[in-house]
């Protein structure tokens, strides 16, 4: 039986992300995953309301986020950054179902977005992968 997992999207990078979302559908797929919903909020801040809400569900086994924090010109970047994470791993041990960071950043600059891509949106799901069984 496939185990059910869900993504969720920030939509700042959208056309990055969508490109993510690809690589990580992709490798649900050749781990035996299946990714049941995929939710896309407007940024970093939102991730872990959506999260909270998808790892709530019977039907939700485990999740992956993916996004981009870039650098800015202040430390606000850095700041919630940080805050989301920390989060996304205290909602992590609340549900008790494993999530996968595909966060680039924070602090991303932009030539080292690209040839992050690919591998953080399947590390994620990797890490789901790993950690439901």
């Amino acid at each position: 039986m496939s185990r059910r997992i869900a993504i969720v999207c920030g939509s700042f990078h959208k056309s990055e992300v969508q490109r993510m979302l690809e690589w990580a559908s992709n490798e649900a797929s050749k781990n035996g995953l299946t990714v049941e919903e995929v939710v896309w909020v407007p940024g970093a801040m939102e991730v872990p309301l959506a999260l909270d809400r998808l790892l709530s569900r019977d039907d939700i086994e485990g999740a992956a986020c993916l996004g981009i924090i870039e650098k800015g010109q202040t430390q606000h970047g850095l700041a919630m950054g940080q805050a989301v994470i920390k989060s996304i791993v205290e909602l992590q041990i609340i549900h008790e179902k494993p999530v996968g960071l595909g966060i680039i950043g924070p602090g991303a600059e932009p030539e080292h977005i690209e040839p992050r891509l690919e591998p953080h949106a399947r590390a994620a799901i990797a890490a789901v992968c790993a950690m439901i069984e």
